[in-house]
């Protein structure tokens, strides 16, 4: 892509951020992940020139080839894709800012056993499949704050950060928004918690006005 049209699509998504943020109030902060999915290495690079500083990727594969093509710009990166437990070691080695997906009580145990092995830790958010459906990942509404719990317990070398959701698939607003509200719900019963992410391109500013502070944003920035 050019850097004018991705300029141009960055702009309106922080536009539309900014209008949203300041709809729920002008002290709400929101964080924008631009997920490189549907992007190249120069786009990245290119849209680094312009001031974007967090990028997202949904495969570890990719991220570490990303990752490693700009080791020279420091990119905050995020993994927000679903995590294989053959994948643990070469995430842990990637270090990333934050994993976003964590979604479920057997992979936190399997990923801190690694990450004590290693010597580190690694801040992650808890996935909750608040819009209950079969095809996405997540932990139940209903176990979220148990499990959240346990993970802060037993798991201590996952910095739980908060929690992460997809939005409802559906054509129906009411039902996308009810995710969230759940979502947020349960975020605001958390110990410590601080990130609230929710919303992508078709829903972010619905997202941000159910309290998200972190959306993921891919078509909307690399769509040309």
């Amino acid at each position: 892509m050019t850097r004018e049209k991705l300029s141009s699509n960055l702009d309106k998504v922080i536009w539309n951020v900014e209008q949203a943020r300041m709809m729920v109030s002008e002290h709400h902060i929101v964080k924008i992940v631009a997920v490189g999915k549907y992007s190249t290495i120069e786009d990245i690079a290119t849209l680094y020139s312009l001031g974007q500083r967090a990028f997202g990727e949904n495969q570890v594969q990719q991220l570490s080839l990303r990752s490693d093509e700009l080791e020279d710009l420091p990119i905050e990166w995020h993994m927000i894709g679903t995590l294989q437990k053959n994948k643990i070691n070469q995430l842990i080695a990637l270090h990333p800012s934050l994993f976003q997906s964590l979604d479920s009580l057997e992979l936190a145990k399997a990923l801190n056993d690694r990450l004590v092995t290693a010597n580190k830790t690694m801040n992650c958010l808890l996935q909750i499949n608040s819009a209950n459906e079969d095809t996405k990942s997540g932990v139940n509404v209903d176990e979220a704050i148990e499990i959240y719990s346990t993970i802060q317990k037993t798991c201590p070398n996952i910095k739980l950060k908060g929690v992460m959701c997809i939005g409802a698939n559906s054509e129906d607003i009411d039902k996308v928004k009810e995710s969230f509200i759940i979502t947020k719900e349960i975020y605001d019963q958390l110990e410590g918690a601080s990130i609230c992410s929710m919303g992508m391109s078709g829903d972010y500013e619905l997202a941000i006005a159910c309290g998200s502070n972190l959306v993921r944003i891919g078509s909307s920035i690399f769509d040309s």
